[in-house]
């Protein structure tokens, strides 16, 4: 039953990551290469292109993390893993936990930074975006963050339980 709610989650989550970093992207590609064409073909410069992209990078990278747990390609040092593989069960599992604790830790922080731009209603200088937008991505991070590491949690015990059982 977990597994399948799990799996649910799984698949809204990757569609969600898959389609806003794609959609996003493209969107700052287009406006970033009329800017260069506008720039070079005809001396006008187009301000805004500039703020989007660094508005998509900031979305791609809170939203990326994600999707970085899921694909396991969190940044880990394995060094002490090489040296003993018997710690690899263990600190794994740690740094699980460290992961859901940065998540959480996200999620909470990030709703308060999110709650202080709604109060000062700050927007980006020349697109006019309220920051409480960017701020948001804060939380939704560090959920996306936290439901990612439940999932390969769920994945690592359910494999390494079959590993020890002898494949039945």
């Amino acid at each position: 039953m977990f597994g399948k709610i799990l799996n649910v989650i799984d698949k809204v989550l990757t569609f969600f990551e898959d389609w806003t970093l794609f959609i996003s992207v493209m969107a700052a590609l287009i406006a970033l290469f009329f800017n260069v064409v506008l720039r070079y073909g005809f001396n006008y410069t187009l301000a805004w292109s500039e703020e989007l992209v660094r508005e998509v990078i900031i979305y791609t990278t809170f939203i990326g993390c994600g999707a970085a747990v899921k694909n396991r390609s969190m940044i880990k040092i394995d060094a002490l893993l090489q040296l003993v593989p018997k710690l690899k069960l263990p600190l794994t599992y740690f740094s699980n936990l460290v992961t859901l604790i940065f998540g959480a830790m996200m999620l909470y922080f990030g709703w308060k930074m999110a709650a202080l731009q709604v109060m000062t209603q700050q927007k980006t200088i020349i697109l006019q975006i309220p920051l409480v937008y960017l701020y948001a991505l804060l939380p939704i991070m560090g959920a996306t963050m936290v439901l990612r590491t439940i999932q390969i949690m769920y994945q690592d015990y359910h494999e390494h339980g079959t590993a020890q059982s002898g494949g039945k």
